[in-house]
């Protein structure tokens, strides 16, 4: 059964180590389905980024058990090995709860933990730190462990000894490095889409054989051999395929699940490109239009001079269905406003402006309030957030006109997180629904026939 990577807490090396063996197997030729814990996008983009299969997201909390153990199968089945990068903690989950989190994960999948350690500065501490994990859930198997910034022989050494009683297999000391230091940005990793530092696949390739005993670690990658599966299916549903969906995605917008495309495409929607970062109009052809999450604000000036994109999507908004998240929403909001203070003019469709703020992240509870495109009257769907910018609805600042295109909007849903009240929050009306809160839709039946139905009734012509 596959291992899964994961450490005492974040910033341990579990996506460099999982490049390292991937780098490592891209060089031998061999492929490795990789997947990763959680609803992240930028480690999953830099897994996805050396020539291996797509990395795929497993995630309790959005997608439930049943979809994640179909998921996994289904893609891991494929290929002759796969691993798991966890995420944060071995057991941080929901809250202060190991729902969701990696613990659940291995033990949901039953697949075995390979646990990495920082070593900076620690020898005997090292085992106390590995004893309580081992022995914090008796049901969860740590197989294998590797120690970080393990930079003397003499280092080595001591830890070997510290764990010669130990039944775990010690599979590696990785020293530190900078040539396989990942770039970090405020939400994270700096995504290979977003100008990020390229994985040197010889480099990676050759540190793990160096440093890595890759010939015991590849026994933990072996993927399962039983199918156990079964695709959710869409197949009564009525497809005219007339009407393409149009996705934003380029080097600002790619904050999305692989899934996503694949599901929409698997039952019959063509999906059309469209790259603001170009400066291009949206395909005429195209009766909704998908603008992910990614980073407006780090291209405000760039987008802010894309004409033909913004006007196009002016245009688009008087027949088309819009269905935007997080910094997609931005974009079509009146303006982000530059940590000098000042204002660069996105394309006025919804009435308020972006600006910086705290970190917003977390699993969201979602229930409908009305019936929209996306949700309906009371419906309890689930997803996340992760940003550090607000909405200002102060339009004494704004300087660009009430746009002919406003219609009257409302609140979809209210949010919560574990610990918090309802709030309400984001855009919509009957042909837009604009949000903080990203999605799964593939692993939401119900969510997904409700954006389905709202792509079916959009008209093209929107020009």
């Amino acid at each position: 059964m596959p291992c899964v990577i994961s450490s005492p807490s974040t910033d341990s090396g579990k996506t460099t180590l999982s490049l390292l063996i991937s780098c490592w197997a891209f060089s031998k030729g061999i492929k490795i389905q990789t997947f990763k814990v959680g609803p992240d996008y930028l480690d999953q983009q830099q897994l996805s980024s050396i020539g291996q299969p797509i990395c795929r997201n497993l995630d309790i909390f959005l997608s439930g058990e049943e979809w994640v153990q179909e998921s996994f199968f289904k893609h891991s089945l494929k290929y002759q090995f796969s691993l798991i990068e966890g995420a944060m903690g071995l057991f941080d989950g929901l809250g202060s709860t190991t729902t969701s989190s990696t613990a659940n994960i291995s033990k949901l999948l039953n697949a075995p933990v390979i646990f990495i350690v920082n070593a900076r500065g620690q020898v005997a501490s090292l085992l106390a730190t590995f004893r309580g994990f081992r022995d914090f859930d008796s049901e969860l198997s740590i197989a294998g462990i590797i120690f970080n910034n393990v930079n003397s022989d003499r280092h080595k050494k001591l830890i070997k000894e510290v764990f010669k009683n130990e039944d775990i297999e010690i599979l590696g000391f990785l020293p530190s490095d900078s040539k396989i230091t990942l770039n970090k940005a405020n939400l994270g990793l700096v995504s290979p889409l977003d100008n990020g530092k390229e994985i040197d696949v010889e480099y990676f390739a050759n540190f793990a054989e160096r440093n890595l005993d890759v010939f015991s670690l590849i026994k933990f990658l072996k993927s399962p051999q039983k199918k156990r599966f079964n695709s959710v299916n869409f197949k009564h549903l009525k497809i005219d395929k007339s009407k393409p969906i149009a996705i934003a995605e380029d080097k600002i917008f790619h904050f999305q699940y692989p899934e996503t495309k694949e599901f929409l495409s698997e039952i019959g929607i063509p999906l059309i490109s469209w790259s603001i970062y170009d400066d291009e109009e949206i395909p005429n052809e195209a009766s909704s239009l998908i603008i992910p999450g990614g980073f407006p604000e780090k291209y405000a000036d760039h987008i802010s001079n894309s004409i033909k994109s913004l006007n196009s999507l002016r245009k688009f908004r008087k027949n088309g269905f819009i269905y935007a998240e997080c910094g997609g929403m931005m974009i079509l909001g009146h303006f982000i406003k530059d940590k000098n203070g000042n204002n660069h003019k996105m394309s006025g469709i919804l009435p308020f402006g972006s600006r910086k703020s705290k970190l917003s992240v977390g699993y969201r509870y979602i229930e409908g309030l009305k019936d929209t495109p996306i949700i309906k009257q009371n419906q309890l769907i689930r997803g996340h957030e992760f940003h550090y910018w607000e909405i200002e609805n102060n339009l004494s600042e704004l300087d660009f006109g009430k746009a002919e295109h406003q219609k009257k909007l409302s609140y979809p849903w209210k949010i919560k997180s574990w610990d918090t009240e309802y709030k309400n929050e984001g855009f919509c009306d009957e042909k837009l629904h604009a949000s903080w809160i990203h999605l799964h839709l593939p692993s939401s039946p119900e969510v997904a026939k409700n954006f389905i139905d709202a792509t079916q009734t959009s008209s093209s012509k929107h020009f």
